[in-house]
């Protein structure tokens, strides 16, 4: 009676554990889907805050967040000044760990 009830426990712990631990492994391996939306919510408020500064330079800017609050920004603007604008203005967004720049100077001709 003892050998069969421990062989029926170690058949459900060879059907149990993996599932278990693959269970547990999957939140370390993924970034949870909540990390992706504060990402956006991000990369949403430095677009709308580049937006309400009305310069038609920044409006060639992209942006981006990775998962650690880093802020990306790609694209062109008219002057250094610009370029150095949308630094700043992603700087003092709320959630931003740091930013990237690779904005390039294109003057119009």
């Amino acid at each position: 009676m003892k050998s069969k009830l421990a062989y029926v426990g170690l058949v459900m712990a060879t059907f149990v554990l993996p599932s278990w631990v693959s269970a547990a492994d999957a939140d370390t391996d993924r970034d949870h889907p909540m990390t992706y939306v504060k990402d956006s919510i991000i990369t949403t408020k430095v677009k709308a805050k580049l937006a309400n500064e009305r310069m038609n330079s920044l409006t060639h800017i992209k942006v981006d967040t990775d998962n650690k609050g880093v802020v990306w920004l790609t694209g062109t603007a008219k002057t250094q000044a610009d370029a150095e604008s949308a630094v700043s203005i992603a700087r003092a967004t709320d959630g931003v760990t740091s930013v990237n720049s690779n904005i390039q100077i294109k003057k119009d001709d």
